[in-house]
């Protein structure tokens, strides 16, 4: 396994090279006394860490801010962004900065951005610091949702500090390094469409398109058939969140990602009782970004970046705007047939008839009416057997057993018709069916020993379980089980 150490990193500065006009350079901030609370050691070997380097005070210190990692040339990004609907004409990274790219021993590009590593240009008054719990949460979102398959950041490490960071109340310092392809996002595009500055569009896009979407580069339409494969990947990503009762919490379009990855966990959840209109921030009085609201903000989003890269698109703007709506148009087809197809495996529908849509729709009813568990409604339908007669451990938790019974005779006709045996069926809705996902209780947990005791061993034991979502895991039962009656109603808000 070919590896680097910390003193030779494979790491370059692309993005930086960009030039001033995409952001500013900017030093991190140090910390007081900081130590290394968790290291993605899983993700530290698919980059190409010398394992060895891991456990040292430089890579604590390099990754806290306090010392430089060589070859770096650390930077804020510019852009803006629609922040609940109304527009905001400049954001930028007010308290992330960025290392570099990093190649891996597979040439893959990666950015190290650290999060909560100081203020920058874009601050904005703020402090540019993150919180123990914030960081946490991110933490360990991005290796949940990485490990369900679904596109996302993750973080490298997560370091915490002495320094008091005022929020509702005091609280301690943390930082993470963020990693992923790229975090260029659709406000990085806006701000230079609001500035009336189209000249700065092509440039960011040539990146973007040269460093992902190689097979694009120079090709006269490369735009257009990028744009396309940014709506493309949005609305299949809305459809990931969808049939694992994911919801972001903040979908504006500074937290959209060019790549299609999940940017950005401030408040999100996984939900446990499942409410269609459930809203996991309780700073969204509103509930613009509820769990049924998601597809049609990832659409609404799409719409504003091709709205920013119209000059992109043809130089008579008739034309640009005919050029977009097409690329757009598709958006909903995609969602649709990227969701049935979720919910079809789900249910253990191995093909595609006319009425499952009802009989999937019907299911959701039942379990939104009852507020059952989410996870475990779908995870213990596998347990249900074709034959008529006893349902499982599933009737036993529903909590409208009546109208669980009226649904459950179509459903039982519909797995006869396909002819598909019970066990065979049963391993197949397990691998899309997660028995552990991060709920909020047990990221709370594990919040609370970092808290109070810089105690890093819940993390490494939620991770664990984490990583084998599908699988069945003895011992680890109490992480898929519904949260206890004073851990339901858990908060979380844009307070990080």
């Amino acid at each position: 396994m070919v590896t680097f150490t910390l003193d030779q990193p494979p790491l370059d500065n692309r993005y930086a090279a960009l030039g001033p006009t995409y952001g500013s350079r900017v030093e991190p901030t140090p910390l007081q006394a900081p130590r290394l609370l968790h290291v993605n050691r899983e993700l530290a070997a698919e980059l190409g860490f010398e394992p060895a380097d891991l456990d040292s005070d430089a890579f604590t210190d390099i990754f806290a801010g306090n010392r430089a990692l060589p070859g770096g040339a650390p930077f804020a990004a510019l852009y803006a962004g629609h922040q609940f609907g109304s527009f905001v004409p400049q954001l930028g990274d007010g308290r992330a900065i960025l290392l570099g790219q990093l190649r891996d021993r597979e040439s893959r590009s990666w950015d190290l951005q650290l999060k909560g590593s100081g203020q920058t240009p874009y601050s904005r008054f703020a402090d540019g610091r993150a919180v123990i719990r914030s960081s946490v949460r991110e933490y360990l979102a991005g290796e949940a949702l990485h490990h369900l398959g679904i596109p996302t950041t993750r973080a490298l490490s997560l370091i915490v500090a002495d320094d008091r960071v005022r929020r509702e109340t005091i609280e301690r310092a943390a930082v993470i390094c963020r990693v992923a392809p790229s975090l260029v996002r659709f406000g990085s595009f806006e701000v230079f469409y609001y500035r009336n500055q189209p000249q700065h569009l092509a440039p960011l896009a040539d990146y973007v398109i040269n460093e992902h979407f190689g097979e694009l580069s120079g090709t006269p339409d490369r735009y257009a058939r990028w744009l396309a494969e940014v709506v493309r990947r949005t609305a299949q990503l809305m459809a990931q969140w969808q049939a694992v009762g994911f919801c972001h919490g903040v979908m504006n379009t500074d937290n959209m990602s060019v790549l299609g990855l999940t940017l950005d966990y401030g408040p999100y959840g996984f939900m446990d009782a499942f409410d269609a209109h459930h809203v996991c921030n309780h700073s969204d009085e509103g509930g613009r970004y509820a769990y049924d609201q998601q597809p049609g903000i990832g659409y609404w989003n799409c719409s504003r970046l091709l709205q920013a890269c119209l000059p992109l698109l043809a130089d008579d703007e008739n034309r640009a705007v005919e050029i977009a709506e097409s690329l757009l148009e598709p958006y909903g087809p995609i969602f649709s047939a990227a969701a049935t197809a979720s919910w079809r495996a789900k249910l253990g529908l191995q093909d595609a008839r006319d009425s499952d849509v009802e009989l999937i729709n019907r299911y959701l009813t039942l379990l939104h009416q009852s507020h059952n568990d989410f996870t475990r409604s779908f995870r213990l339908l596998g347990d249900v057997p074709m034959a008529d007669g006893s349902a499982g451990p599933l009737r036993d938790e529903m909590r409208d057993p009546a109208a669980f019974d009226a649904w459950l005779p179509d459903y039982r006709a519909r797995l006869r018709a396909q002819g598909l045996a019970d066990d065979v069926r049963r391993v197949a809705m397990q691998a899309v069916n997660p028995k552990y996902v991060l709920r909020n209780h047990l990221a709370q947990r594990a919040i609370e020993a970092a808290e109070r005791d810089n105690d890093g061993s819940e993390i490494e034991r939620l991770l664990t379980v984490l990583r084998r979502p599908f699988d069945e895991q003895p011992g680890f039962d109490a992480y898929a089980a519904e949260p206890p009656p004073d851990a339901r109603h858990i908060e979380v808000s844009c307070s990080s």
